[in-house]
């Protein structure tokens, strides 16, 4: 599962789309991962960048990996 909770979640992250080159200007991709802070996001599709933080799996339920954000 490439590290992730779950193969709905490993999918979501291996998502690529042949008509989008990034995903948040793709409307079928949900989730993002940012590495640097180790948080999930819900993609909002509003042409930025913007995402909801997770901090549980919508389709496993599982816990999530805590935000690094701030930390040092």
């Amino acid at each position: 599962m490439n590290g992730h909770c779950c193969e709905s979640m490993a999918r979501q992250m291996a998502w690529h789309c042949d008509d989008h080159e990034d995903a948040f200007d793709c409307p079928d991709a949900l989730v993002s991962f940012n590495a640097r802070s180790q948080e999930y996001g819900l993609i909002v599709h509003d042409g930025g960048t913007s995402v909801i933080v997770i901090d549980f799996c919508p389709w496993c339920g599982s816990r999530l990996s805590v935000s690094q954000r701030g930390r040092r």
